[in-house]
């Protein structure tokens, strides 16, 4: 990739040649640091410059520790591959989505807690897919029966044109896709997980929120002339206020879309991201997560599990948290109970051929 040997020259600069690797934004240490505010301006036709900013993000949460292991530090003892991190920080330059498929188990969904445990982003923006998932799900939603509950209640308990308590915004709430473009000084992280069990309909609605950055809110654009701007919930449960019935990023969010490959994509969806394909992990990468997860102990211990999981994961599909939970059970037994409980944990998840 070009810019392999293209460096920025700090906040708002373009890249310049310099060292291999010095322009990474992300380097996959495991290390937090504060190298997001060297990224450049994006290019002209992402910039999307919503205002007024609100505050960022609360900081990670229990999510980002189960997913990068009680042992974070460890991480650090394997880089990914300098393939990934180019295809990694190409997403964070350009301001696209990154579409990451692969089979389950090589850390898709860990990526984002990576990205946003090392540049400092907060929490990860966290968007299950499911077959009934629509579009409107992960911007916000109002709740419609229970504001027209409250106002029966009132009408009921208090003198004609008294005002139901809280207003609309008090039933409205951002859900994560919403909540990311929200316009804060530094992106947001969003992991939309397994859009490949979406029906089919949600890839391409997905289009023009991803390319705007934008969306709108038909309840508060029907009051804006009286009600210009509407206090309503995020999905981190914080209060931001809404303006003209509108949201507009500022910094476009860091998007990881996770795939397991059960489906095809259509054209404008891919045009629109950079596409990431993670492979099976090796030996050392494999060895590296038990130790984030369960210490050096128990990874040396499981070391023997670990080439019996990749040798089978040739020709099975396994899990990479089929091998944690194997590990963490069978030190506790003795052979040939230990194998048998191994053996008993790591099923394949595909049908025999």
């Amino acid at each position: 990739m070009a810019l392999a040997d293209e460096t920025p020259e700090g906040p708002g600069g373009a890249p310049g040649s310099s060292a291999p690797g010095e322009w990474l934004i992300y380097r996959g240490a495991g290390e937090p640091h504060d190298g997001i505010r060297s990224l450049p301006k994006p290019p002209p036709w992402r910039d999307f410059a919503g205002r007024p900013l609100v505050a960022p993000g609360p900081a990670a949460d229990s999510a980002s520790t189960r997913r990068l292991g009680a042992y974070r530090h460890l991480a650090a003892m394997h880089r990914p591959s300098a393939e990934e991190l180019e295809i990694i920080n190409a997403a964070l330059y350009l301001r696209r989505p990154l579409l990451v498929t692969g089979s389950p188990g090589t850390g898709k969904s860990t990526l984002a807690h990576s990205v946003a445990y090392e540049l400092g982003l907060g929490r990860v923006l966290h968007w299950p897919i499911v077959s009934r998932t629509t579009l409107g799900d992960g911007l916000y939603h109002y709740d419609a029966i229970a504001r027209l509950q409250d106002t029966q209640i009132a009408a009921g308990g208090r003198a004609a044109g008294t005002p139901v308590p809280g207003g609309i915004g008090s039933y409205l709430r951002l859900g994560p896709l919403g909540t990311a473009l929200l316009p804060t000084a530094t992106p947001r992280v969003l992991l939309v997980d397994e859009l490949d069990k979406s029906d089919i309909d949600l890839p391409n609605d997905l289009l023009n929120v991803l390319e705007e950055g934008e969306f709108a809110i038909p309840e508060l654009e029907r009051i804006a002339e009286r009600e210009p701007e509407v206090e309503v919930l995020t999905n981190d449960g914080a209060k931001v206020t809404v303006r003209d019935g509108r949201i507009r990023c500022h910094a476009f969010p860091f998007v990881v879309l996770t795939s397991n490959g059960e489906r095809d994509f259509p054209a404008p969806l891919l045009r629109r991201c950079v596409h990431l394909e993670l492979t099976r992990p090796d030996h050392e990468r494999l060895a590296t997560v038990v130790r984030a997860h369960l210490g050096d102990e128990l990874a040396r211990v499981g070391d023997d599990l670990i080439t019996r999981f990749l040798e089978r994961s040739r020709t099975e599909q396994l899990a990479t948290d089929q091998l944690l939970n194997a590990i963490y059970l069978t030190h506790h037994a003795e052979p040939p109970t230990r194998d048998r409980l191994a053996d008993m944990l790591i099923q394949r998840l595909d049908r025999p051929r």
